[in-house]
């Protein structure tokens, strides 16, 4: 796979993070007891802590297409 596609499909990944974690928080977060939406609500945070690295690393790649370009 080359540095463009990999950049495109880890910005997808990003994004996908992003909707997983919204998703989560309101099917898990949103129901049952206490401790039950808690637990939702922390496991669609971290879900949601995996898009900044996502972008970031489609940011080196697409970097390093562009580098392969010149």
């Amino acid at each position: 796979m080359d540095n463009r596609t990999t950049s495109n499909v880890l910005t997808v990944a990003g994004f996908a993070s992003i909707l997983a974690s919204i998703a989560i928080w309101f099917t898990t977060g949103g129901k049952g007891s206490g401790e039950d939406r808690a637990h939702g609500e922390r496991f669609g945070i971290f879900v949601g802590l995996w898009a900044p690295t996502f972008f970031v690393l489609a940011n080196k790649y697409n970097e390093l297409a562009v580098k392969e370009d010149e």
